[in-house]
């Protein structure tokens, strides 16, 4: 397995936390709990973002009254990276030019990584530096 690059430690309990009891590590819970794990506020909300017992995301949170700019950003992405969602009439929202304007974007592109690995591995392969850094 390849090494993923986390935020701090929180964020790597989170992840493997999440998986452990989702008992599911695919590419879509992979990427999802990735990016829910980022930050403390998508951590302690993430009932109000994932439905456990039907094993789907929860876009509903989105308008929670916790949500900030970034964490809106940061829910925007790990629900489109789960299966493609948008907010219907907001979908210029979920654009990278949107998503990526906010400090969590170094991240993001792991939990792109996470979520199509297939499609991943040569930039490993061809720029290693890149993901080499703060592992």
């Amino acid at each position: 397995m390849e090494i993923i690059r986390f935020a701090d430690r929180e964020h790597k309990a989170f992840y493997n936390q999440m998986l452990t009891k989702t008992r599911n590590r695919d590419a879509y819970h992979q990427a999802f709990f990735y990016a829910m794990g980022i930050c403390a506020e998508t951590r302690r909300n993430i009932y109000a973002l994932f439905d456990f017992k039907e094993d789907g995301i929860k876009p509903e949170g989105l308008v929670a009254a916790w949500q900030t700019g970034g964490t809106r950003r940061l829910c925007r992405l790990a629900f489109n990276l789960w299966n493609g969602w948008t907010e219907e009439g907001k979908e210029n929202r979920s654009t990278p030019y949107e998503l990526f304007d906010c400090g969590f974007a170094p991240y993001f592109f792991e939990a792109i990584r996470l979520r199509y690995p297939e499609y991943c591995r040569s930039l490993e392969r061809t720029a290693p530096h890149i993901f080499a850094k703060a592992r």
